[in-house]
């Protein structure tokens, strides 16, 4: 992914970019832009977990404050209610999810996954709508693939992979 131009954190935190950009260091970090499958995926996760686990709300393209010069927007952030953060987290969150889109490469992903696990997220989750494929990371441990017939865990939260793409 390209970076784009050098701007202050007031000026990034200030300014509504569409498509979302992330900013690491000072300079403007473009997203994927998303497919119709990526948004709908994106949806359904956050509808599942919100229905299946009161305890937790799931916020689509949620800011994150990893350091003062360094902020992500993962495609859905979940956390405990009761640890609720406003305007966005600036401690860590229960699970990041990433979605891949056509231009992401993976490996871009999985360093996304690490840069939230370093940051003490505990669990972060990759789904990839066109191949129906998902990995799951916990922090510490190497990442897993799941099975099209597995299921999605993230400490009390678990989700049928079948379930998560059903209706794509």
């Amino acid at each position: 992914m390209t970076t784009g131009t050098a701007v202050s954190v007031d000026e990034y935190l200030h300014t509504d970019y569409v498509p979302r950009r992330e900013y690491v260091d000072g300079v403007l970090v473009p997203k994927a832009m998303p497919t119709r499958q990526h948004s709908k995926l994106q949806l359904r996760l956050a509808a599942l977990i919100e229905e299946a686990f009161p305890q937790y709300e799931s916020m689509p393209e949620l800011t994150l404050r990893i350091t003062g010069q360094h902020y992500r927007v993962p495609d859905v952030v979940v956390d405990r209610r009761d640890n609720a953060q406003d305007p966005y987290p600036l401690t860590p969150v229960h699970l990041c999810i990433e979605i891949v889109s056509p231009e992401d490469r993976r490996s871009e992903l999985l360093d996304k996954c690490k840069i939230y696990h370093a940051w003490g997220v505990p669990y972060t989750w990759i789904l990839d709508p066109q191949t129906r494929q998902a990995w799951q990371y916990t922090r510490g441990l190497q990442s897993a693939e799941i099975s099209q017939d597995g299921v999605l865990m993230a400490g009390d939260i678990h989700l049928n992979l079948r379930d998560i793409f059903a209706g794509l």
